[in-house]
């Protein structure tokens, strides 16, 4: 086997809530991720010469060490010390800077292949004890699903499948500093937070529209407050029927759940004409492990 191609599949939270600073300074979270259909596509393929080598169609994107992709696969020949150098070609589809954990499932793609690539055939689970030296979303991204995630992001429990629904994703055309959020959170001032366990609760159950109720992102507060933009993509896609719209991550992506493929649309069409994003999909919840990837 000289070539593996995989799909690395974007994220957004359906929950998430910040509970305290560590000392380390990264932050305790607990939040509920979720898989979407919306993906890149990765090349993996041997090549002689040991050195690590990165292609992509998006010219904004750095090919060379400070890539995601590169610091995963030099950490899994570290780790595994397999023999020759490895080429990946990235068709790159997710929005990038968007709080999907595009660059997260792009290195969690890369280990995957690379584990399939070099026979080295470890379980996905040592994979994931791993990954969190290259980022806290990446452990989650190497098998994805509906996830409980705690700690800085490696803490995870597996869910059952969130209830299904049509989902529509906006990446309005700025980008936001996880860092910037996360030092600007004024987590004393923060009156409610998303009740996470009542969300695992309801997702167990299979209740969809408890699940919208629950949902919350503690992280909005900092971000809707900078970026005006992504208030208003929420209120359109709620004038348009959406059950719900929340921001993902650290933003400024906004997903809206929507009923019908109809209300979906309109929403998409609201936004493509009041020009606030570029970057627009109708999409939908999966799990990738039932994916043949």
């Amino acid at each position: 086997m000289d070539k593996v191609v995989t799909k690395a599949y974007a994220k957004i939270n359906l929950g998430l809530d910040v509970l305290r600073k560590r000392p380390d300074g990264y932050h305790d979270v607990k939040m509920i991720m979720q898989t979407v259909d919306l993906y890149d596509v990765l090349s993996v393929s041997k090549k002689e010469e040991n050195t690590i080598t990165i292609s992509t169609q998006k010219e904004e994107l750095p090919v060379n060490e400070d890539n995601l992709i590169y610091k995963a696969i030099k950490l899994m020949k570290d780790t595994y010390g397999f023999e020759g150098g490895v080429h990946v070609d990235l068709v790159k589809n997710i929005p990038i800077a968007a709080g999907m954990a595009g660059g997260s499932t792009d290195a969690a793609g890369a280990m995957r292949a690379v584990n399939e690539l070099f026979e080295i055939n470890r379980p996905l689970k040592e994979l994931e004890q791993i990954a969190v030296k290259i980022g806290a979303d990446v452990p989650y991204c190497v098998q994805g699903g509906t996830v409980l995630s705690e700690g800085i992001g490696e803490l995870l429990t597996n869910l059952p499948d969130a209830p299904q629904c049509i989902l529509l994703i906006a990446k309005p055309d700025i980008s936001v500093s996880t860092k910037y959020v996360y030092e600007n959170l004024n987590l004393p001032s923060i009156e409610k937070h998303p009740d996470i366990d009542a969300m695992v609760k309801t997702i167990k159950e299979g209740d969809m529209q408890g699940m919208i109720e629950q949902m919350d992102n503690v992280l909005a507060s900092v971000t809707e407050q900078k970026y005006e933009i992504i208030g208003k993509i929420k209120k359109t896609m709620i004038k348009q029927g959406a059950l719900k719209a929340l921001m993902s991550g650290s933003g400024p992506t906004v997903f809206g759940i929507f009923d019908t493929m109809v209300q979906a649309a309109s929403a998409y069409d609201a936004i493509k004409e009041n020009a606030m994003a570029k970057e627009i999909f109708i999409s939908k919840f999966i799990n990738p492990k039932e994916e043949n990837l």
